[in-house]
């Protein structure tokens, strides 16, 4: 189990986290949850840092306990952690990867739907798009303002623009469609 825990890709998240501030399990999945990893598994989340603790990247620091909740195991990262977590960053920064997401694996088959609802399904996707680029746009000004140093924040910046990317390219393609110089095959084809 430690093996395959460790190529999870919450190992960045979890070194990254205690790279911050020591702090538990419960509050990690807390966090990662607020900055927009919201399917994390809390399973997943506590095999991925017993199996940190196992390769010695983490190290328990201590317990504390809120109120009536039950005690909680607090970790820290070790020196041979913080070495992992700049090893990871900069394979990962240096080395482009094909990451597959869900819509371009819809994407792939956009032609089933026909023209009419390729646009229609184009046409609500950039609309919910639109406004998340636009909420995301106001919440990283205002997080900004607040005098958070724009590094904290890169990745939403960088999230931000990996959207509006896409809003582009879907005005593109739905343009296209629309003007018949995408073509669609037929029943026949």
């Amino acid at each position: 189990m430690p093996r395959r825990a460790l190529d999870n890709p919450l190992v960045l998240a979890v070194l990254g986290l205690l790279l911050e501030h020591p702090t538990h399990p419960y509050q990690m999945l807390t966090d990662l949850r607020a900055r927009g990893g919201a399917a994390i598994n809390r399973g997943t989340l506590y095999d991925v840092v017993e199996a940190l603790v196992a390769a010695g990247w983490v190290a328990p620091q201590g317990t504390e306990r809120t109120g009536n909740r039950p005690e909680r195991t607090v970790y820290a990262l070790t020196d041979d952690g913080h070495d992992e977590l700049v090893r990871r960053l900069d394979s990962q920064i240096r080395t482009p990867r094909r990451e597959f997401t869900q819509f371009l694996g819809a994407v792939a088959y956009l032609g089933a739907l026909g023209p009419d609802g390729a646009v229609d399904a184009l046409t609500e996707r950039a609309r919910r798009l639109a406004d998340r680029i636009a909420a995301d746009a106001d919440h990283l000004a205002a997080v900004l303002a607040s005098g958070v140093p724009r590094l904290h924040v890169i990745e939403a910046e960088y999230a931000l623009a990996q959207a509006r990317a896409e809003l582009a390219w879907i005005g593109s393609v739905t343009e296209e469609i629309r003007a018949g110089s995408l073509t669609f095959p037929t029943r026949e084809d």
